[in-house]
């Protein structure tokens, strides 16, 4: 066992690299799925400008023609493919975190089991232990069901996570159970539980990474509408009194975009979208955007907060069709 177990360093601290799973499954984009490739491709280009990326192909043949469109885009350095066959492409779920401790980086396999058993997660579940060994000095595996988009920290090792989602994936567990759990494999001192809840078309149970997130050590960003008539009114004005009542942090509300509907084949559903699913990378934010009059607000307050690198919109939409967006596609290895 490690004494002294260090932190979990935030997403702003600077990467080694960020592990991507390549969109590949037409259960997950249906019709979309050439255009959410396309947009990986765009994704993949960002975060290449300033460091590295590994991206899991499920075959040879996947990974030619996954070099071929990278080609055509002209990104061929700081990307390496590697053959690791996935059920899907949301790698911050089923990826290890990592901790650093001096010079030593640490991957932590949390169990997953498909969003609670929503959907195939063996191969995801595999994937994740052999990452976790490909990258990693020591690897722990803790007796925690936990989505990596379930937490967000900051460099004072304040994790925001919400009940919605971590209590039910660990009925077993009580609340301060799985507290000792975060704080003992996250270096975390401070565990803030939101109310969270599902935002409409969410199959996560209410993940942080959609509902609120740092903007820096003392401000959290906070997804909010003012229409009461919306369906996600009560769940996010629940999130926003929370944080406001806790009198900690800088609150900053940031709009959902309007309703965004897809027709799947079993029928009309509203998309989870949520400009809180971003990525910071080392080159860039990449804020997800929707073709709305609100891309434009939200690009420009977030530019208010990371001052250190450029925030870039990039359109979501086919991507959101598998019911995440980039913050959902990644996960980042500390340098």
């Amino acid at each position: 066992m490690i004494k002294n177990l260090p932190k979990m360093p935030p997403e702003w601290h600077r990467h080694k690299g960020t592990i991507l799973t390549y969109p590949q499954n037409p259960e997950t984009f249906f019709d979309r799925l050439e255009q959410a490739r396309d947009t990986f491709i765009e994704f993949v280009r960002l975060i290449s400008l300033e460091e590295e990326v590994y991206i899991n192909v499920d075959d040879e043949l996947t990974k030619y023609e996954l070099e071929q469109k990278l080609a055509n885009k002209c990104v061929q350095s700081n990307v390496k493919i590697n053959i690791l066959k996935t059920n899907d492409a949301w790698c911050r779920d089923y990826a290890p975190t990592f901790l650093k401790n001096k010079n030593k980086l640490i991957a932590v396999v949390w169990e997953f089991n498909g969003w609670g058993e929503k959907y195939p997660y063996q191969k995801d579940k595999e994937a994740g232990e052999k990452l976790a060994y490909m990258f990693a000095d020591t690897v722990l595996t803790p007796d925690l069901v936990l989505e990596g988009g379930a937490i967000e920290i900051n460099s004072k090792g304040i994790l925001l996570t919400t009940e919605s989602c971590v209590l039910k994936r660990n009925p077993d567990k009580s609340k301060s159970e799985i507290e000792e759990y975060l704080k003992k494999y996250t270096g975390a001192r401070q565990i803030v539980w939101l109310p969270g809840g599902d935002i409409a078309g969410d199959d996560t149970d209410g993940h942080i990474d959609n509902i609120a997130r740092f903007l820096d050590d003392n401000t959290v960003a906070v997804l909010y509408t003012e229409d009461k008539n919306d369906e996600n009114y009560e769940t996010l004005k629940n999130n926003v009194e929370f944080l406001e009542k806790l009198e900690q942090f800088n609150i900053v509300k940031v709009p959902q975009p309007p309703p965004i509907y897809y027709e799947y084949p079993w029928g009309k559903m509203r998309l989870p979208a949520s400009y809180l699913n971003f990525y910071i990378s080392n080159f860039g934010v990449i804020v997800p955007v929707f073709n709305t009059e609100e891309d434009n607000i939200v690009l420009c307050l977030y530019k208010e907060y990371f001052k250190d690198r450029p925030v870039i919109g990039l359109n979501a939409v086919d991507i959101l069709v598998g019911q995440g967006a980039f913050h959902c596609l990644s996960q980042q290895i500390p340098y």
